[in-house]
């Protein structure tokens, strides 16, 4: 397998990565602008960010899957023009709100290719000794465009409208020609996809999520129906959507399991924390944008330190220090919200600084134990973890808070208790380092 000029194809990747998580995050602001126009309840206009968050999860599994049989730059530019053929499509249908989410469902199905099959070429074009690196550098444009994203969302909206949002992803096409240069051609390998089996976890992943937003009991029903049928499938099918071997492989299990619990920490956190500085500190939207921001641009700085030490000082390291920062800082949060704005601020940035190296670990980690026949379906089930992880958590949280089983004060000791649990016992399981030390090691 052919490996990649880092210096020439880096540039690409993470420009593509920005774009797809911006995204995610840009039409934020613009929902009570979108719910006004179409004279929309809560629910109505949340559908904006669900329907792009099902088919972009669904997505990550399903272009995954079809890189371990496909050239993955044909399946990239597929993903794009599908991507920017969906953003025409909401910027000419604003008039009708169906139109607008079909379009953001569609949006979410194309954008999932970028993600998807990035970490794909990273797994496996690139050397295992530089992929920390390179997972540090897209971690950082990770946060740095998840922090952008409802900034100039909200600049663009107030200017011109939030309906020229959707041209923003038409900048992917720019990376057209990238894709036709620098990725090796790939011939097509054997194996046949299980339509029937995809469209099963599909239905099933789908109803799920829909399920964990709206806690919705007829969801949940219909979810366990279609997963039901989508494990017999596993079981009967002669080349089944997703290899049943795949699950056996231990060390890839305890990684998609540490992921689920640190997205589930992670989304439950960001969901609890500004109401917690609302209600009980008396801030406004400003002031609580100013003290996630410094936390959530940290990761800019701080990847490719995590990428470096990963490459250099193992998996373990860097997995350590990020559980160190993260529970240390997330359980000490409760106790200086007095001091807002500063005090939280500085704390926040540790406890982003501390899911940055995490996270460079944990992904780095996890690339490392599939076999390249794999690693397209395998890097799709550990990114969609994240969204399925994400969508319990905060729905967890949620009914712990209506319920007043804790105040949001426990809530945040909680989550710093369970993901040092859950973290502590994954970096337990890994095999310690070799005896390469971070002295003798050189940097990536």
């Amino acid at each position: 397998m052919r490996s990649l000029d880092a210096g020439k194809a880096l540039p690409w990747i993470l420009f593509l990565i920005f774009f797809s998580v911006l995204n995610e995050t840009v039409f934020n602001v613009s929902t009570p602008a979108i719910s006004s126009q179409f004279h929309l309840s809560p629910a109505g206009v949340s559908w904006m960010m669900t329907s792009f968050i099902v088919f972009f999860g669904i997505g990550t599994v399903v272009f995954g899957r079809l890189s371990d049989l496909f050239a993955i730059g044909r399946l990239l530019s597929i993903g794009i023009v599908i991507y920017a053929a969906a953003s025409l499509l909401g910027f000419l249908g604003r008039d009708s709100y169906p139109l607008v989410l079909a379009a953001r469902a569609i949006q979410g199905m194309g954008g999932s290719s970028l993600p998807a099959l990035v970490m794909v070429i990273v797994a496996r074009h690139f050397a295992p000794e530089i992929r920390g690196g390179i997972f540090g550098s897209i971690g950082s444009v990770v946060a740095f465009a998840a922090g952008f994203g409802p900034v100039i969302g909200g600049i663009i909206a107030s200017r011109i409208g939030w309906a020229w949002l959707f041209l923003i992803p038409l900048l992917t096409l720019a990376a057209l020609p990238f894709i036709g240069r620098l990725l090796p051609a790939e011939e097509r390998r054997p194996g046949r996809i299980d339509l029937a089996g995809a469209l099963l976890m599909a239905l099933g992943l789908g109803s799920l999520m829909v399920f964990l937003t709206y806690l919705a009991w007829p969801w949940l029903l219909a979810a366990a129906l279609f997963l039901l049928f989508f494990v017999l499938r596993l079981r009967l099918a002669r080349e089944p959507f997703i290899d049943p071997s795949l699950f056996a492989n231990r060390p890839f299990r305890r990684g998609v399991l540490a992921a689920l619990v640190l997205f589930a920490c992670l989304m439950s956190m960001f969901f609890a924390l500004p109401l917690m500085l609302s209600r009980e500190v008396g801030l406004g939207p400003a002031n609580i944008g100013l003290i996630l921001f410094p936390g959530a641009i940290s990761g800019v700085f701080f990847g490719p330190l995590a990428g470096r030490l990963a490459d250099g000082c193992g998996n373990r390291f860097v997995l350590r220090i990020g559980l160190g920062l993260f529970v240390s800082g997330l359980a000490a949060l409760p106790f200086v919200m007095g001091l807002a704005p500063y005090g939280p601020a500085i704390l926040l940035v540790a406890v982003n600084v501390g899911v940055t190296f995490f996270q460079t670990g944990l992904i780095n980690g996890v690339s490392q134990t599939l076999s390249p026949e794999k690693t397209g379906v395998g890097m799709g089930l550990f990114n969609l973890s994240g969204f399925v992880a994400g969508a319990l958590g905060t729905a967890i949280v949620g009914k712990i808070l209506d319920a007043r089983l804790l105040d949001f004060g426990g809530v945040l000791i909680a989550i710093a208790l369970v993901f040092a649990l859950a973290g502590g016992a994954y970096i337990l399981s890994l095999a310690k380092t070799s005896a390469r030390s971070c002295r003798e090691a050189k940097p990536a």
